[in-house]
């Protein structure tokens, strides 16, 4: 079993990280000293959950985390800082802090560094989450000590959900989108005035458009679904809203 540390400081660790071309250097203390910040620790950058659920869903609720409360969100894994600028690049990560602990040390410090050499991984940090104010743990999420790698409690709505329960979202929004179509901007305005995050998937880069009509069975767009259930447009959305 792995040990909560709620109730205890973080680990003082400091992290080389590489930046702009230049070696710089964040503690412990910069980055949780009068601050409220939210940490979610995984395996490994590239591996799947991490790169399909885990990373995106955080950096897409990032906004609502600032929003109520939080300063910073920090993904910390144990890889360098070049694997880990790499991954950010790949995932288009925009608010997200990936902090490399390459040496494992502040893993190490939480008690939740693990052995993944079958998997020739060598140690690694197991999954889990928490939130930190001013150093202190205030609440871990430790994904269960069981085989292969658990994915239930660590997740960004988890967190969230325990933050400010009237905060998370519960409905999961698709939007079919294509670039200079003003009726996508009016969607997408919709829904930010409506606090809802949103996945967009742009005609041309992420989907062609036969693609996207084999999908919606339609030629214009927004396409928007939620649920998995077809809204439609700009106009069928704001019926639904309202």
């Amino acid at each position: 079993m792995f040990t909560d540390k709620t109730g205890e400081k973080v680990p003082s660790v400091t992290f080389p990280i590489r930046a702009n071309d230049n070696w710089i250097k964040r503690d412990s203390d910069e980055i949780f000293a009068n601050k409220t910040v939210v940490v979610f620790s995984l395996p490994g950058a590239f591996t799947p959950t991490c790169s399909s659920s885990h990373l995106p869903r955080y950096n897409e609720l990032a906004q609502k985390f600032f929003d109520n409360g939080v300063d910073e969100i920090c993904c910390i894994s144990v890889n360098d800082t070049f694997v880990m600028n790499a991954w950010a690049k790949d995932q288009d990560v925009e608010h997200i802090s990936l902090i490399p602990d390459g040496n494992g040390e502040f893993t190490k410090g939480m008690d939740l560094l693990v052995d993944k050499k079958a998997l020739g991984f060598g140690q690694r940090s197991w999954r889990y989450a928490m939130l930190v104010k001013n150093g202190v743990i205030e609440k871990m999420f430790i994904e269960p000590d069981l085989p292969g790698d658990p994915f239930e409690v660590s997740d960004a709505d988890t967190m969230l959900n325990y933050i400010n329960p009237e905060a998370t979202q519960k409905s999961e929004i698709t939007m079919f989108s294509k670039p200079g179509c003003s009726h996508c901007t009016k969607a997408k305005a919709l829904l930010a005035e409506q606090g809802l995050t949103f996945e967009e998937i742009v005609v041309g880069k992420d989907i062609s458009i036969s693609g996207m009509r084999a999908v919606t069975k339609a030629d214009t767009t927004p396409q928007i679904y939620i649920d998995g259930v077809h809204i439609g447009g700009n106009d069928e959305l704001t019926k639904h809203l309202a």
